[in-house]
């Protein structure tokens, strides 16, 4: 039942807090950590078998609930301050923020738990951690401001991406690893690599409206090209992990399915046909985040990995 505004009750449910979860979650593409978590499981278990050969399940799950809560923290942000471009975007026109579905105070207050729950679960791991942690919240709150002054907000994004498989190692030894940096570059290139590809679908839109990216700038062609090299460089990263930290056969063949993966994604979408770029952006990228991370798992286990 609801009350209307002259008092009268009427039919209907009363809107619930659970419905402003949802709306929230919603807004944050919460199913989209499926990019991030799977390098970060990479990294985390990497340093474990590296260390003592052991799964320490009170640490991933702590990597776990940081890398949701700092993106969480990332994406709310990025919705926040993106809102009123969002809304002269028809392809953007629908976000929650845009309709009211959320309010902007509901979103920060989102934004703020998710900080606070990222900066706690870091406090946890152990010092150089929380040390770190605040550094790593100032890519995801430049990076939706990057589009207002730099043609290359991508490569913003890209670094915020890095952060994560270098910080999950960090968790697991709480030292400073080159494998990590390694690992972390090839998700930054990577993320930034099909972040060019994501933004041509919005040129016209962007040129419109002074947003700044390499389509906008350089058009669809180059910015394809350039996502190319991207992904040209991330394969050439993870062969330099896998080198660094003497993976076996299930990792190189993990390695295989990746560049199959990157050649399809780069086949499907071309200059003068987008329609198949969400497939590209959401389906071949999940795969290969869950293809490594399987391959990885396996590798680790047939090398003496025990739970």
């Amino acid at each position: 039942m609801t009350t209307t505004a002259d008092g009268v009750i009427g039919p209907g449910p009363a809107p619930q807090p659970t419905g402003k979860v949802k709306a929230f979650l919603r807004l944050v593409m919460i199913e989209h950590s499926v990019f991030a978590l799977p390098f970060a499981y990479i990294a985390a278990l990497t340093a474990m078998f590296q260390a003592d050969r052991t799964v320490h399940w009170g640490e991933l799950l702590l990597v776990t609930v940081c890398m949701v809560g700092l993106r969480t923290f990332a994406m709310a942000a990025n919705r926040i301050i993106d809102r009123e471009i969002d809304a002269r975007n028809p392809r953007t026109a629908g976000r929650e923020l845009v309709t009211g579905a959320v309010s902007v105070r509901s979103a920060w207050t989102g934004a703020g738990i998710a900080v606070a729950v990222f900066l706690g679960s870091a406090a946890l791991l152990n010092p150089l951690c929380l040390a770190l942690a605040p550094l790593a919240v100032v890519p995801m709150v430049v990076y939706p401001y990057g589009k207002r002054f730099t043609n290359y907000p991508h490569a913003i994004l890209g670094l915020a991406q890095a952060i994560g498989p270098v910080g999950a190692w960090l968790a697991v030894t709480g030292a400073w690893s080159w494998d990590a940096v390694i690992l972390g570059l090839a998700v930054g290139i990577w993320i930034g690599g099909f972040d060019l590809i994501f933004a041509c679908q919005d040129v016209a839109a962007d040129r419109a409206e002074g947003v700044k990216s390499v389509p906008a700038r350089f058009g669809v062609p180059a910015a394809l090209w350039g996502a190319r090299g991207c992904h040209a460089v991330t394969m050439g990263l993870l062969v330099w992990f896998a080198v660094a930290t003497d993976a076996g056969a299930f990792f190189w063949a993990g390695l295989v399915i990746v560049a199959a993966a990157f050649l399809y994604e780069h086949t499907i979408v071309t200059p003068h046909d987008l329609s198949r770029l969400n497939r590209a952006f959401f389906t071949v990228n999940g795969v290969i985040g869950i293809c490594l991370f399987l391959a990885t798992l396996a590798d680790l286990f047939t090398r003496g990995l025990t739970l």
